[in-house]
């Protein structure tokens, strides 16, 4: 697996601080609007912090876009082409968890994201996280505990699932094996 990992946090900390600043949003404004304390973003647009999921949850929820569209617009370039070796990944700091970012950028609304989710642990988002989209969990090898609001769904190899409207949402793998799962993510055009 390539993992791209030179300068990763410079990368999403200036394209953090891009995206706070085109919305004319000072730290703090930023910070309210998406319960991230005001020095943790300093730190984070500053490349000083590895950004947990959670974090990226909250301030992409902020921004009114999806995690995926936030490391999209900090790692990639346009093109109809996106092989292996440029696919942006990005390792959770607190879980582990593998994510690879496997669509081209470009003007189709769709973005395919490829995650291996360590044995034992879980992570939990936020529902802005979801809103004005639409996602899909796929699951390729293992098992994935998704619980969607207050309901759980158990889910095996081969299984699909379209998440509802936006809730707070907790990923899990309760099991001694990692789980590999597909992400896709309909954007709004």
């Amino acid at each position: 697996m390539s993992i791209m990992l030179d300068n990763v946090d410079e990368r999403l900390g200036a394209r953090i601080k891009i995206e706070r600043e085109l919305r004319g949003w000072s730290l703090t404004e930023l910070a309210k609007r998406s319960g991230v304390s005001r020095a943790m973003i300093h730190k984070v647009e500053r490349g000083g912090a590895s950004p947990t999921a959670m974090l990226l949850a909250r301030l992409s929820g902020a921004f009114e876009i999806s995690m995926s569209t936030l490391m999209v617009r900090a790692e990639m370039q346009e093109g109809m082409l996106l092989r292996k070796c440029n696919q942006p990944t990005w390792i959770d700091p607190v879980t582990g968890y593998v994510r690879t970012h496997v669509s081209p950028r470009s003007s189709t609304p769709v973005d395919v994201i490829d995650v291996t989710f360590p044995a034992g642990k879980q992570s939990s988002f936020p529902a802005s996280s979801y809103a004005h989209r639409k996602h899909l969990v796929w699951i390729l090898q293992g098992e994935l505990v998704f619980i969607e609001g207050g309901i759980r769904h158990e889910m095996k190899e081969g299984d699909c699932l379209e998440l509802g409207p936006p809730n707070d949402c907790t990923f899990k793998n309760e099991t001694g094996e990692e789980c590999r799962y597909v992400v896709i993510v309909l954007r709004e055009a």
